[in-house]
């Protein structure tokens, strides 16, 4: 999730969800701790990296199975008949003239049941790609948590925004009701011949498009909530409440140094780039291991007979010492492309620690100038309010025209939604700031405790 303007931007997969296992109906009040919750059940983005470490735990395994013994058991009933000329048996052959010897054995009938077991008892190219797919599972499972800090963003930062929309409409229905207040006096007064027919008219012209922004404004909220219902796993068809208020959030009293510092040592996609290195390491040492010995045990015992009352035991034994010689220089090529992947993952973990870095430092740049627009906007609006209150009044006794008062009205509204704004890019430098530092889903709490 990115935020331009204090306008929050989703990427997918984290803008869809799953349904969630309640379905509720009809009008629900969600606070920003539920909604969090809610996404982080039902979240696509959640789930793509919860299965995607599902799959690394599987090559683990995997990987995990080569140094286990393969034991197998099988039964079999045969019947054979074998033709002993064809197969270089003859009197001639074993230097007997004047024997009779058979050409063709059979048919006849045997049993055979064994259990079998192979056994791998030195392998340096399995034990480091073990180490490698342990590392690979380590990298899913930090993807997995920082996963968790994206859908913090992106639910808190939609949340915040359908704050900031529900305050805008409060604040159009306000410049509303001042419109229409300007439009019945400047009526009042033309009907009586104090004013010119022109003002009453600039008042309703000015009234109508006030009630032209909050009709606009309403259907941007009805499109917020729907927007965070699908992040969440609601029904689009609830009636979403919030009774949280868009509030000032006190200033941050950590350095930015120690602050990058400590997002270096929190942040999961950085651990997961450092994990994804070492798998790549293990990858490259389990390539020039080709070259090393490999040792193996094999074996069977059974029962072989004309049946089952009448067998006796068979078995075999062996170990195997596997020596490469020559390959036709696949090993060379296997650790040629294992070294280009440490070379790009090594290379993705030093820009990794950068854009960490330009993370942590981008949200206190946003928060300090949020933190200083929100003391301007404030005093702006109270100023602009004075204004529209001393423009009415001199409308009131004559000494002023409509042009003023509209003009009061419209400072007032841009005074409020500077003030709005101000207040949601603070908000959202806030969030934004825990989540370059890996703590958004540990702060959430925290932050927003007083926003009720």
């Amino acid at each position: 999730m990115t935020t331009l303007n204090s306008q929050v931007q989703v990427q997918a997969p984290y803008s869809g969800s799953i349904p969630g296992n309640d379905n509720p109906q009809g009008t629900i009040t969600l606070t920003i701790q539920e909604a969090v919750r809610r996404g982080l059940g039902t979240n696509l983005g959640k789930i793509g990296a919860d299965t995607a470490s599902q799959q690394s735990y599987a090559q683990r395994l995997s990987a995990r199975s080569s140094f286990l013994p393969t034991i197998s058991a099988s039964i079999s009933e045969n019947a054979e008949k074998v033709n002993l000329a064809a197969e270089g048996f003859s009197a001639s052959a074993f230097g007997v003239s004047g024997f009779n010897f058979p050409t063709v054995v059979g048919p006849f009938h045997f049993y055979d049941a064994r259990g079998t077991l192979q056994q791998d008892l030195l392998d340096f190219t399995a034990i480091h790609n073990l180490r490698s797919a342990r590392q690979s599972e380590n990298a899913a499972k930090f993807n997995t948590t920082q996963a968790r800090e994206e859908v913090v963003l992106a639910v808190t930062g939609t949340y915040l925004q359908l704050m900031a929309t529900i305050a805008e409409v409060e604040a159009q229905r306000a410049e509303v009701q001042y419109a229409e207040t300007s439009y019945k006096q400047a009526r009042a007064q033309a009907d009586a011949g104090d004013k010119a027919p022109i003002d009453a008219n600039r008042s309703l012209v000015e009234l109508q498009t006030e009630q032209q922004r909050l009709r606009s404004q309403l259907g941007d909220l009805r499109k917020q909530k729907n927007t965070l219902v699908r992040l969440i796993g609601l029904p689009l068809s609830v009636d979403l409440q919030i009774t949280e208020k868009l509030q000032a959030q006190p200033s941050d009293t950590t350095s930015v140094e120690a602050a990058v510092r400590r997002s270096w040592e929190q942040r999961q996609d950085l651990k997961s780039a450092a994990a994804q290195l070492h798998a790549a390491e293990e990858a490259r040492k389990a390539a020039g291991a080709e070259y090393l010995p490999s040792a193996t045990v094999n074996g069977y015992f059974g029962i072989e007979g004309i049946n089952p009352n009448q067998g006796n035991g068979v078995f075999q034994g062996s170990a195997t010492l596997n020596i490469p010689l020559f390959n036709g220089g696949r090993i060379h090529a296997d650790t040629i492309q294992a070294e280009a992947v440490i070379t790009q993952r090594r290379a993705e973990l030093s820009s990794e620690r950068g854009d960490v870095e330009l993370d942590v430092r981008n949200a206190y740049i946003d928060l300090s100038v949020a933190n200083d627009q929100i003391i301007t906007a404030e005093s702006n609006r109270k100023l602009a309010l004075a204004t529209l209150q001393q423009s009415q009044d001199r409308f009131a006794v004559g000494v002023a025209d409509s042009v003023e008062v509209v003009n009061s009205q419209q400072a007032l509204a841009a005074a409020d939604h500077d003030y709005i704004s101000s207040l949601l890019a603070q908000n959202l430098a806030k969030v934004t700031l825990a989540h370059a530092m890996g703590e958004a889903e540990k702060d959430i709490l925290e932050l927003f405790k007083g926003s009720n």
